[in-house]
């Protein structure tokens, strides 16, 4: 195997030479850089990417911090997408991504700054932190860089990606009232998910907008689950008769709730209309085909990885980035 030893004798250098010349140490004349580099690659070398680390006290390396990824959440591919985002914008760099999942029960033996060090991370992504989660606190408390999705929260070493929330929601609701819906319910993710808070806002200004007033008991929490969303919906239509338009804060819970209607032999969408969020690969197929609200889930993912190698790299600040969304009308509105 070749070593910076062989490059240093075949290059007429010393080792300590080879070693900053390989590692962009500006102190290495250019002309014995390109001299160096060249040799390495005829003699196909290849870096200890461990003791490197352990030189420069990096690992190149970025983790991806994901709270609550089950078997369910993989159904509607969001955090598949957000991988592709940031794998794709990391291909491109230096930087390698590992996952690491976690959960409350996991949170309780181990800190965030714990689970960092062991996997001696640069810096972290982190998705679907709830608002009561004690790593929120963890973070913004440490010096670690990271980046949030969906968290609008930040510090001088945490920054933030998310969407428009509370405005995807608006348009949501307000697609339903323009087209003459008078009894608008909702069926929301949960109280601890930041996204949850911004949506419900976004329902109700839409409502105050077309002048009509905000219903307590036309709002159900279905926790992001398509099963919970298809009982919560059953009981909220049973319940309220005049119900004639539906938002659903995600895909999966829409499905649900379009599986809860026709259980009832309720007509979609002539006697009630069902707008999702996300516009996940599903929302397309099912039947009828889903009106939803796109969130660029894959930029979610790319902006967020520029912004940490950007932090990492550039010792920028760090920023709060808001990507935008877009109604997607299909057949499960009139």
């Amino acid at each position: 195997m070749t070593t910076i030893k062989h490059i240093a004798q075949q290059a007429g250098v010393s080792v300590t030479t080879v070693s900053r010349a390989l590692n962009g140490y500006s102190d290495v004349n250019v002309k014995t850089r390109e001299k160096i580099k060249n040799i390495a690659k005829e003699l196909n070398y290849s870096p200890n990417s461990l003791a490197r680390s352990l030189v420069k006290n990096q690992s190149e390396t970025i983790g991806l911090l994901v709270s609550g990824f089950t078997k369910e959440s993989v159904k509607d591919g969001f955090t598949v997408e957000v991988m592709s985002g940031i794998n794709n914008f990391l291909s491109e760099t230096e930087y390698d991504l590992i996952l690491f999942n976690t959960d409350s029960s996991k949170q309780r033996k181990k800190t965030y700054t714990q689970l960092c060090k062991e996997r001696r991370v640069d810096g972290v992504i982190l998705q679907g932190i709830k608002r009561d989660d004690p790593y929120l606190q963890e973070v913004l408390d440490s010096d670690f860089p990271c980046v949030f999705i969906d968290i609008p929260v930040s510090s001088d070493h945490v920054g933030y990606v998310s969407t428009n929330n509370m405005e995807g929601a608006k348009k949501a609701a307000a697609h339903l009232l323009e087209n003459g819906h008078k009894e608008v319910a909702m069926i929301n993710g949960h109280e601890q998910a930041f996204v949850s808070r911004e949506r419900l806002e976004g329902y109700k200004s839409a409502l105050k907008e077309f002048g009509l007033p905000f219903k307590e008991q036309l709002v159900e929490d279905g926790g992001f689950m398509e099963e919970e969303a298809y009982q919560k919906t059953l009981s909220l239509l049973r319940k309220n008769k005049s119900i004639d338009g539906l938002f659903c804060a995600s895909d999966l819970m829409a499905i649900g709730a379009m599986r809860a209607a026709k259980e009832l032999n309720i007509k979609i969408p002539e006697e009630l209309s069902i707008i999702g969020y996300d516009d996940i690969p599903l929302a397309k197929y099912v039947s009828p085909s889903l009106t939803t609200i796109s969130q660029d889930k894959y930029e979610l993912g790319f902006q967020s990885a520029r912004m940490l190698v950007s932090m990492l790299r550039e010792k920028t600040a760090p920023e709060q980035s808001i990507l935008e969304t877009k109604l997607i009308k299909r057949e499960s509105t009139k």
